[in-house]
């Protein structure tokens, strides 16, 4: 009887997270995608500029150039001016980070987007800032938290489910099935991060020629990135971050896709 009651417990708690997220749908405005989200921009702009400050110190705070930290502001809103990410709700700000070690970049949503200056140190041209920061603008217009958010409690929700069917405290034996089933739940986390970059990456390869800069630089930030990760970097498989090797393939596709005919003239390189 227990066991029984224990299943039918899994199973409503299994179908309230499965309704409770595919109810929820959005076509977003940039992507033209149906997207599952429970999050207004609003939310997403109050839940970004909350965390800013805490992100930042995480990094040493705002760095102390103000001159370097400006050209990545003006860089940062050249992109949003020029592309569809200036008609979404979302207030960019772009912030250069005091880190000299650490090379990352990162956005928040709504509109928060870092570089540190370990990486910013790296990059040679400004067309490689810009395809730096166009892939975080990437991120925030196509909500890529919002939906990491969400689906992150349609995982919990339904692994939670898996346990409370799985789990015996009478037989041990079934908490390894409990533990794989929340395994399995972490590593689909990690592939729809996997999907999320590549998209942004593609979304720098259509925002960064609208703001006068060539989209092959990406290229050589991925370059730069794999010189950088020297083998050290963890495979791919567990990795929110596709290989930069992989990246590399997809962004030339992109950009073939994008111009057949080939680029426009004068682009920034």
């Amino acid at each position: 009887m227990r066991g029984s009651l224990r299943y039918i417990i899994a199973l409503l708690l299994g179908g309230i997270t499965l309704i409770s997220y595919y109810c929820k749908r959005s076509v977003n405005e940039v992507t033209g995608e149906v997207q599952h989200v429970d999050m207004t921009a609003d939310q997403e702009i109050a839940l970004g500029l909350q965390a800013a400050p805490e992100m930042a110190q995480q990094y040493g705070g705002i760095h102390p150039d103000r001159q370097a930290g400006a050209a990545v502001e003006r860089i940062g809103q050249q992109i949003v001016r020029s592309t569809k990410a200036g008609q979404t709700p979302y207030k960019f700000q772009f912030h250069l980070l005091a880190d000299e070690n650490t090379i990352n970049a990162f956005a928040l949503p709504g509109g928060q987007v870092f570089i540190t200056a370990g990486l910013l140190k790296n990059l040679k041209t400004e067309g490689q800032v810009a395809g730096v920061l166009a892939h975080e603008i990437g991120h925030v217009v196509a909500r890529h938290s919002a939906e990491q958010i969400a689906k992150s409690k349609l995982t919990q929700g339904l692994t939670g489910a898996a346990a409370i069917g799985m789990y015996d405290p009478d037989r041990p034996g079934t908490a390894v099935s409990a533990a794989a089933a929340a395994m399995v739940g972490k590593l689909l986390t990690l592939r729809y991060g996997r999907q999320d970059e590549l998209e942004a990456d593609k979304l720098a390869v259509d925002f960064t020629p609208s703001a006068g800069y060539d989209p092959r630089a990406m290229i050589q930030v991925m370059e730069i990135l794999e010189q950088a990760n020297h083998g050290s970097s963890p495979p791919e498989f567990l990795s929110t971050h596709p290989n930069p090797g992989n990246r590399i393939q997809e962004l030339q596709r992109d950009i073939a896709s994008d111009y057949p005919q080939g680029l426009p003239a004068n682009l920034k390189p």
